[in-house]
């Protein structure tokens, strides 16, 4: 089967063996494949018509590829070798999986906080270039992006315009704007498909193939791994994959991601936000969870959660330490393949998935909820609430029903975790600078320990392009922490009355705002020394008492 390969064990067996028959005899596969758009249901057929472009891109991703290498030569030739990517979700997080199995240089841009905006524009600009990536060529963090690297050009004697090169879809006020300002280069993508599925689009391949990535490889093996992907057959992996997503029974909504030695780093990334913003709408969809082999919750026995191993091409995956002599079968799936046929097959799988779960893997209609909300009060700039109270460097914020009598972070946390459902899950929200607070990632597995239930975490504002669909759309399970930090001197964002630390603000309260308009528990941690404030918090996390075997 190509350079994928799939095992699965336990529930997830049985779900390959209950719900592929019946895929099959209903011809889901070629019917896919040739972009029968009835296969979601009459609701979502008007959508699904105009978003299955990525199921025959190859012709139009091949004629990009004369183009990128030109330009890159070009640029080489000028002194131009540093990249950087501007883009939210679906435009910066498959450039950044690809570049990363190649083992080339990408600066992907994907923020808003000041220090990590601030640390982009460090050094020499004069080798450097800029890739700005959005669809609807609206998305505000890119946006600003744009506009301060095109001061900063101009400011260090560069002409701005020769160092941009734009990535849209055909006809947007982006689109328009680049060709009226002559940037370097306009490429255009085929708008029939979405930002979740474009990794294999102009959004993937030009920020790659800049950077050096081997894009025509990459598009070779996708191509592969699409020719058996047609076949109606019990042995067709997309199949299996889709139906161990979405067909078992119950339903394993926690998709726990584990990476065996797979050499593809930040995969999980990506499918995060495949997985997440295709499927969580409705009440219903899949929880992904980005953990590492030692995590609690691929060790448990939890009826809703379904680890995944991704495991090397050679099948010398790394041990993880559950199955042994003795050992019951654990469900567990194991996942193996070169990148362009993991992009493919997962992209394939998950609207699979969808038609499983009744859901429209087309559409994100809780997306939008929180950048309207960031934007009133950008517009409004009402003043700050007052926290609840202070506990040395962190402000903590809740609803006085929440917090009732806590007086300090771990008390605070204590009352978070006390809203847990029996099948819910933590979703920690930091809004803060990724590189330059890197430690913070290590509370997810004390909170998994301590809580008994999957734990995910996300960096702002990126995840509100990825979760941030399930938070509000999927199932009403989860309780969030939100970590926010006061930064020096803000940057500003040429031609806007705001700078970046306003924006990450309004985008973290706005994002509150709309979780506790669903009904969801939020906790906000703002910590006034960002280093003082993440050693507190990691205290207090270490501190939490550990309900033992997780699930």
């Amino acid at each position: 089967m190509g350079s994928f390969a799939l095992t699965a064990t336990g529930a997830a067996l049985a779900a390959v063996d209950a719900v592929v028959p019946g895929l099959v005899e209903e011809q889901v596969a070629s019917r896919l494949m040739a972009g029968d758009a009835t296969l979601w249901g009459r609701d979502a057929e008007a959508e699904a018509s105009i978003r299955l472009g990525w199921i025959d891109l190859f012709e139009g991703s091949r004629a990009l590829l004369p183009e990128i290498a030109g330009l890159r030569a070009d640029l080489r030739a000028e002194g131009v070798d540093r990249v950087v990517l501007c883009g939210m979700g679906g435009s910066s997080l498959a450039p950044e999986v690809i570049t990363k199995e190649a083992g080339v240089e990408l600066v992907v841009l994907d923020a808003t906080d000041p220090e990590q905006v601030r640390a982009a524009l460090e050094g020499d600009l004069h080798p450097t270039m800029i890739v700005v990536s959005s669809k609807s060529g609206s998305t505000v963090e890119t946006d600003s992006q744009r506009r301060l690297f095109e001061q900063a050009f101009t400011d260090a004697g560069i002409d701005a315009a020769s160092r941009i090169v734009i990535v849209t879809d055909p006809g947007s006020p982006l689109e328009d704007a680049s060709r009226k300002a002559g940037y370097r280069r306009v490429f255009t993508a085929n708008p029939e498909v979405g930002g979740r599925y474009s990794a294999l689009t102009a959004f993937g391949l030009v920020p790659s193939g800049l950077a050096g990535a081997d894009i025509e490889a990459l598009l070779d093996d996708a191509e592969d791994s699409a020719e058996f992907l047609g076949d109606d057959a019990e042995d067709n992996v997309g199949l299996q994959l889709g139906a161990v997503l979405g067909g078992t029974a119950p339903l394993r909504d926690k998709i726990v991601f584990a990476d065996a030695g797979s050499g593809l780093p930040g995969f999980a990334d990506w499918a995060e936000q495949l997985i997440a913003e295709s499927t969580g709408k409705l009440g219903t969809g899949l929880l992904p969870v980005v953990a590492s082999l030692d995590a609690p919750e691929i060790h448990t026995r939890a009826p809703d959660v379904l680890p995944v191993l991704l495991a090397p091409l050679d099948g010398d995956a790394a041990d993880d330490g559950v199955s042994g002599p003795g050992t019951p079968e654990a469900t567990r799936v194991t996942v193996s393949g070169s990148l362009g046929s993991q992009l493919f097959v997962w992209e394939y799988a998950v609207a699979v998935a969808g038609r499983l779960l009744g859901i429209n893997p087309f559409d994100q209609p809780d997306v939008e909820a929180a950048k309207k909300a960031a934007r009133g009060l950008l517009d409004d700039r009402p003043e700050s609430a007052p926290p609840a109270f202070v506990d040395g460097v962190v402000e903590v914020r809740g609803d006085p029903d929440l917090l009732g009598s806590a007086t300090t972070v771990g008390d605070a946390l204590e009352a978070l975790l006390g809203r847990l459902p029996d099948r819910g899950y933590l979703s920690v929200q930091a809004y803060l600078d990724r590189h330059g607070q890197p430690d913070l990632e290590q509370v997810r597995a004390p909170l998994a320990a301590a809580t008994g239930r999957p734990v995910t975490f996300g960096w702002g504002p990126r995840f509100l392009h990825s979760t941030g669909q399930f938070h509000k759309g999927g199932s009403p399970v989860g309780v969030f922490l939100q970590l926010t930090g006061a930064s020096g001197e803000d940057v500003a964002i040429p031609g806007q009355p705001f700078g970046f630390g306003e924006l990450i603000a309004a985008q973290a309260a706005g994002d509150a705002q709309v979780l506790a308009e669903h009904g969801r528990p939020v906790l906000r941690l703002h910590l006034t020394d960002r280093a003082a404030g993440v050693a507190q918090v990691r205290a207090a996390v270490d501190a939490l008492p550990r309900t033992g075997e997780n699930g």
